[in-house]
């Protein structure tokens, strides 16, 4: 069963957090909302998001260097990033955020819907992250498998062809046990 994708909602305003756990309600995604950007890097260590709302301005740590530290991280500077910012503020806010690392910026008020569509791409695209991994790790599997029974096969084979010994012949044939059933003795 595949994870369940989360959002983290990052505002120093509470009724801010509350409205975007509205505006996301009914998507196949968990909110965790957190009221500072030291919060937001706080849960980043723990836990995988499949994007970032983030408020730009908030007091202590801002938007902009709370992104700032998320980009530098390995594990997390592929995360998405999507600022939001108020009417009133500067035009450019939103080349600061773009230059913080945001995907995408929108400023308040929104249009709700808009940003429901905007998550649900980032969760598709997350989920559908998790699911090729999954697939690229079974095929990395069934590919040392394979080179497993090639390698016993092909062991197995320079004993039946040199070898004459019952014993020998045992032995190739419990190589070929070993391999089909993924034993490496």
């Amino acid at each position: 069963m595949t994870q369940m994708a989360k959002a983290l909602l990052v505002d120093d305003r509470r009724e801010n957090l509350t409205a975007l756990e509205a505006i996301l309600q009914g998507l196949q995604v968990q909110s965790v909302a957190v009221e500072s950007g030291e919060a937001a890097l706080k849960r980043l260590l723990v836990d995988d998001f499949a994007v970032i709302l983030l408020d730009a301005q908030m007091p202590e740590m801002d938007g902009f260097e709370t992104a700032s530290h998320i980009k530098r991280r390995e594990r997390t500077r592929h995360v998405p990033i999507i600022f939001l910012t108020s009417a009133d503020q500067d035009a450019q806010l939103a080349m600061r955020g773009y230059a913080a690392g945001a995907v995408d910026h929108l400023t308040k008020p929104f249009d709700p819907w808009v940003l429901r569509a905007k998550v649900s791409v980032f969760v598709d695209l997350w989920l559908k992250t998790g699911q090729l991994t999954a697939q690229s790790a079974l095929l990395q599997e069934r590919e040392a498998q394979r080179r497993l029974l090639t390698e016993a096969i092909d062991e197995a084979t320079a004993l039946l062809r040199t070898e004459t010994d019952p014993a020998a012949v045992q032995r190739a044939i419990g190589l070929l046990e070993q391999a089909r059933w993924g034993n490496t003795g």
